[in-house]
């Protein structure tokens, strides 16, 4: 895009003005971006991916735990056990400096190509800079992308640098396999707290943080190193913990893990409990507290579950007293067959498991009446009648499969449906 605005206008001039790689940084982002090996074959032989030596080893096995070195170029290798021949990677390289006023993160791509018995090829080209003002914000300068939303990888190698526009792409947020240690950094940086020391985190949001949030600042001087890494990653409502959060840096307690601690402080502010007191956010064993009043929580849910389940319940048996209660009582019957009407949620419940089949929730079908079919108490099948037409739906026994008294059940229900319509009637 045309940078329009002062600042993109001076980023795009500078931009030109960095200098280039020099050797001694390709070495680097070549040895330390990738993995080097000793491909190691059947018959014993060592094939070094960087120089494309081979040697045969006498101690096979300790070069397989701990690895060797290559006799040729004297390159640190992993063995590798592999038939393949032909390797390729891709990784990212960085670079932290300075222009003018601004704090520089250069992202270079970095590929490799191993072919067994020739010496490895490299190339390296400059894909993204991130440019921060000492106000945290930021302006970014890259090359092209192919339009995919799933491979942030594929940089138009050719294209210009230019000031381009984030949109909330993920492609300009780059974890880097590696930065080259020396690294310069802008006065503000190290104002607000900044060491040299990222504490595991990425150096673009570290910067950002801590130059445009005077909470990140503060916990960055403070050394609570944990809570700051959770907050830039989570990027979560600092406010509502704020408070505790002075609480401890007052009484020299260390936060040993953000995450934690934050849940730890919303289960002690859902039981009532002062946080802003050292006594609760300031816990001599974090994980032990919050382990604690997550059991205590679990205990305070499984009551609600149990109350509501049986208000549900009672709730649910008084719809289906009303809606059902005219046919209970209806009982009709052969020599051998007793059939008779499911009067509580309860007992349709039971029904559902002792048959295995799902007739336990039917209790809320409002144009079905469920019966159940038994001999000498035995249950046999379960019944369902439409109260629109009075004909069986279904009949169903044991896993819902048809007993040999399929046919005598349905016959002996339809010979009794005026039963049904005369309860229907009287209603």
């Amino acid at each position: 895009m045309k940078p329009r605005t002062y600042i993109q206008q001076e980023v795009a001039h500078l931009s030109k003005r960095l200098s280039r790689l020099t050797a001694t940084q390709k070495a680097y982002a070549f040895r330390h971006c990738f993995k080097h090996y000793a491909i190691k074959r059947a018959d014993g032989t060592n094939i070094c991916t960087e120089c494309g030596h081979s040697w045969k080893s006498d101690h096979d096995l300790a070069d397989t735990i701990c690895g060797c070195t290559c006799p040729h170029c004297g390159m640190q290798l992993e063995a590798l056990r592999t038939r393949k021949s032909v390797f390729s990677e891709n990784e990212y390289f960085s670079i932290v400096t300075t222009s003018k006023q601004y704090q520089v993160i250069r992202f270079f791509f970095v590929k490799s190509r191993y072919k067994a018995g020739q010496a490895a090829e490299y190339s390296i080209y400059e894909v993204v800079q991130r440019w921060i003002s000492p106000k945290g914000t930021t302006t970014t300068v890259a090359r092209l992308r192919g339009m995919s939303m799933l491979y942030y990888d594929q940089w138009a190698e050719y294209s210009d640098m230019e000031v381009r526009k984030n949109n909330g792409l993920h492609a300009y947020d780059i974890a880097p396999m590696c930065t080259y240690p020396r690294q310069r950094f802008i006065p503000e940086l190290k104002r607000n707290g900044f060491n040299g020391d990222y504490h595991n985190t990425l150096p673009y949001d570290l910067f950002t943080a801590i130059l445009s949030d005077s909470r990140a600042e503060t916990l960055l001087k403070a050394g609570q190193y944990a809570m700051l890494h959770h907050y830039i990653r989570s990027s979560f409502d600092m406010g509502r913990y704020w408070a505790s959060v002075k609480i401890c840096i007052r009484n020299g307690y260390t936060i040993s893990d953000g995450s934690v601690w934050c849940d730890t402080i919303d289960l002690l502010r859902h039981f009532g409990k002062d946080t802003n007191s050292p006594k609760y956010v300031c816990p001599t064993d974090l994980k032990v507290e919050h382990d604690k009043l997550v059991r205590k929580r679990n205990l305070q849910m499984e009551r609600e579950r149990t109350e509501q389940q049986r208000q549900k319940a009672i709730e649910d048996e008084k719809n289906y007293l009303k809606a059902k209660g005219i046919f209970f009582g209806l009982v009709f019957s052969d020599s051998l067959i007793c059939i008779k009407v499911i009067e509580s949620v309860e007992e349709m419940v039971e029904e559902g498991r002792m048959m295995h089949h799902c007739v336990g929730s039917y209790h809320n079908k409002a144009n079905s009446l469920i019966l159940s079919a038994t001999i000498d108490g035995k249950r046999i099948e379960t019944i369902e009648v439409s109260l629109k037409t009075l004909k069986v739906v279904q009949s169903r026994g044991v896993c819902n499969s048809n007993t040999e008294y399929h046919d005598r059940i349905i016959r002996l229900v339809e010979n009794n449906t005026e039963l049904i319509r005369q309860r229907m009637n009287a209603a």
